[in-house]
């Protein structure tokens, strides 16, 4: 086959796989990747993936040159391709699509004596993660991926189309948000750095300058955690606004979900069967949310254990463990904010409620389906000596939050704003087992390589 590539009638024709409903009945030419192959007699079955989605080609023996014909069959899984084929609508195809394939050129063919390592069998989940830089080329990894592209342009794009300006904060930092026990600590000339756990307290400057604004990067977490809820590193988008006080804030976070689901179901209906999610359950996220306070939260379980229906029971005053938001969510079509936690468990830095200086004005929203939290946020303390005496309560490093308290003491106002872990919003829209599966290459307790 002769090597169109550059040539100007290729170039027009050159289509990718999500884009063949545009070019029914022409003829296209795609770049891509021989993922899989049947035979059935005379004919050939290569399904081609190119990165947007995977088509089968149809090659009839008797339809194309024999070298053509002689050419797919030598294909061997991933070699990489260029076909050109006539698009056919086919209702029983999962794209609802196929290839009459009229040529393949072959850039490059997989050796048989060095085979991709991932075949079409079951694969251990270790096997699968050192190989995670092909696993990724698999349709359901390629399909997550995809759906978190998209959930991280929605997620600005919400946030852009409501004024807010994205300022971004440092990733080494001289201090924590909740304190150093969590925290990869480094050199830094002969000082301590870390590696920031959140870009909150920096963003809280930034919003008392420009009033509404939103940070998108990766944090940190040295959390010696083996859950199926945790990495430790992260993306985190955190939103932070002025003048903005408890009851706007949870608005705004049920508000910016909906978006991020509204989206994804508009742009990836073909991605979620790949996953079999049940779209179903996405379609009912949209605000409002119910909302439940620490107290009533602590008595649905209390009413759960009594009845049988949690093992444990949940000590009030307690921050509430992985079963304790798993039955809470359980009870919700969507996701249900739990507000007004006791002080005592948040940090140093959540404004205390008025009605009950013992409880703080924030909220962790929990994923139904069991995925936990996937947002925390807070009204923030603006009295310059209650955070003072905040951060002294906490044994924090006093002359590496002078520059915080400052915020306190030149124009304070009511401020607020929340944190969204890329990778968990990714587990619960996708339906994961695990979060490792929703970052190219996820970084574990027990992981770092590749």
């Amino acid at each position: 086959m002769e090597n169109q590539q550059n040539t100007p009638d290729n170039l027009a024709n050159l289509a990718t796989i999500a884009s063949l409903a545009a070019h029914e009945g022409q003829s296209v030419t795609l770049h891509g990747w021989l993922y899989n192959m049947r035979e059935s007699g005379k004919l050939l079955f290569p399904i081609f993936r190119d990165g947007t989605g995977t088509i089968q080609g149809i090659v009839p023996k008797a339809a194309v040159a024999p070298e053509v014909f002689d050419r797919v069959k030598g294909l061997t899984q991933e070699s990489s391709v260029i076909v050109r084929g006539k698009v056919r609508a086919d209702k029983r195809a999962p794209s609802g699509f196929e290839l009459d394939v009229e040529d393949v050129e072959v850039v490059q063919r997989v050796s048989e004596e060095t085979p991709f390592p991932i075949s079409l069998k079951e694969h251990g989940v270790d096997f699968l993660m050192e190989h995670r830089h092909l696993w990724i080329r698999t349709p359901r990894q390629s399909a997550i991926l995809r759906i978190r592209a998209t959930i991280m342009r929605a997620a600005a794009e919400f946030f852009d189309m409501q004024g807010f300006v994205r300022t971004d904060p440092p990733i080494l930092t001289p201090a924590a948000c909740e304190g150093t026990s969590t925290l990869f600590e480094l050199d830094y000339f002969d000082d301590k750095a870390y590696l920031t756990q959140s870009g909150q307290l920096y963003i809280e400057a930034t919003a008392l300058a420009l009033g509404k604004v939103y940070s998108f990067g990766p944090t940190f977490r040295a959390e010696k955690s083996k859950t199926r809820r945790h990495l430790t590193e992260f993306w985190m988008i955190e939103p932070e606004v002025a003048w903005i006080e408890f009851d706007g804030l949870l608005e705004l976070a049920e508000n910016f979900i909906s978006h991020i689901v509204k989206r994804v179901l508009e742009q990836h209906r073909a991605d979620l069967a790949v996953l079999n999610r049940d779209v179903a359950k996405l379609e009912t996220i949209q605000a409002p949310f119910p909302r439940l306070s620490y107290d009533e939260a602590h008595a649905m379980l209390e009413k759960a254990y009594a009845e049988g229906k949690i093992e444990a029971p949940h000590e009030y005053g307690d921050d509430f463990g992985s079963p304790d938001e798993t039955y809470i969510s359980s009870q919700y079509d969507r996701p249900v904010m739990v507000h007004r936690y006791p002080a005592a468990v948040k940090a140093f830095y959540m404004q205390p409620d008025p009605q009950d200086a013992t409880k703080a004005l924030c909220v962790d929203v929990l994923a139904p389906e069991g995925y936990g939290e996937i947002i925390g946020g807070s009204q923030r303390v603006d009295s310059y000596d209650l955070l003072k005496e905040r951060i002294e309560h906490h044994n924090l490093p006093f002359e590496a939050f002078q520059w915080y308290l400052d915020l306190r003491k030149y124009g304070s106002v009511p401020h607020g704003g929340f944190g969204m872990g890329i990778e968990r919003a990714v587990a619960w829209i996708c339906g994961l087992e695990h979060v490792r599966e929703t970052v190219p290459f996820a970084r574990t307790l027990n992981r770092i390589y590749p």
